[in-house]
């Protein structure tokens, strides 16, 4: 099951983003349904301008020298979600919304509840999500330089 078609459990996340009218005077440029990732970019230091939707659906092509943000919602299960223990060159600041998460890693694993934060720094990991409900994570992936072994997605 892809992360897009997760949002069957509670409808895709609302986005409002901002920018600038004709006017150059402070607008919302977008309010409605996301695909999933609420933004992507392709360089570091960003570029603010101009109204190009930079949503869209997630994959698991990062941009070098960018970042993505997005929200996952992962249905319970007694395997590990999507393509398992994984691994990219990004860092990931991750953030549970809502439901429980089991964080795998090689050496063991922790369970997570809402309010609680991972800095996933490009090792090797999964998520299961043990509990009758789904999770629901707010991620935010920047471009990182690889460790370990390196990226398997």
């Amino acid at each position: 099951m892809t992360i897009k078609e997760n949002w069957n459990i509670s409808g895709p996340p609302r986005r409002v983003v901002t920018g600038l009218d004709e006017s150059e005077r402070s607008c919302i440029i977008i309010d409605g349904p996301s695909d999933g990732v609420i933004w992507e970019t392709t360089e570091i230091p960003v570029s603010n301008s101009g109204i190009a939707d930079r949503g869209g659906s997630f994959s698991f092509k990062f941009a070098v020298g960018g970042t993505k943000f997005y929200i996952a919602e992962l249905p319970p299960g007694d395997g590990l979600f999507g393509p398992g223990m994984h691994a990219s060159n990004t860092i990931d600041y991750i953030a549970i919304l809502r439901g429980e998460v089991v964080l795998v890693t090689e050496t063991g694993e922790t369970k997570l509840y809402p309010g609680d934060t991972v800095v996933d720094r490009g090792v090797l990991h999964g998520w299961r999500c043990e509990g009758p409900d789904p999770v629901a994570m707010a991620i935010v992936m920047v471009d990182a330089a690889p460790v370990g072994p390196g990226p398997t997605v």
